[in-house]
């Protein structure tokens, strides 16, 4: 998560303000990550694209909480209003009325148990109009994020 201060007032915008509190009484209520991670066994991995480092740890996840994940990113990638490529990763932009803040930080807490390879960047923008996930990352993740969030190349 990303929290932007002002330069010359020192404070948080309230907006923001709200954005950060909301994201951090929401994560206090999900499973907390360890700090770090033991790589997963081979059987556990299970490649995107044999021709990259990126992998996902199918293990991760109960079933249950799988086939919740699954359905929050269905909705992720049928409620974005727009995809903005950045250099090292995409934006995706919502309407926080089709797709909640809570929403996307427990989606965010779960791709991270079985995708640590992402950096994750959640704002609230125009006042609360606009709430937008930043998926990055080391060269080379921009094809896996095509492949999960269904973006035809260019």
């Amino acid at each position: 998560m990303t929290v932007k201060r002002e330069r010359n007032a020192g404070t948080l915008k309230p907006g923001r303000a709200i954005a950060a509190m909301a994201l951090l009484f929401t994560l206090s209520g999900v499973e907390q990550l360890p700090a770090q991670q033991l790589p997963a066994r081979a059987e556990e991995k299970q490649p995107m694209a044999a021709e990259n480092k990126f992998y996902c740890n199918t293990k991760a996840l109960n079933p249950a909480k799988r086939a919740r994940h699954k359905q929050m990113t269905d909705k992720l990638v049928a409620e974005r209003n727009k995809t903005v490529e950045t250099e090292k990763g995409y934006e995706f932009q919502y309407s926080p009325s089709s797709v909640s803040l809570a929403e996307l930080a427990e989606w965010m807490a779960d791709e991270g148990r079985c995708c640590p390879f992402f950096d994750f960047h959640i704002d609230l923008e125009r006042e609360g109009s606009l709430l937008c996930l930043r998926l990055t990352g080391t060269e080379g993740v921009k094809p896996f994020i095509r492949s999960e969030f269904q973006i035809p190349e260019k």
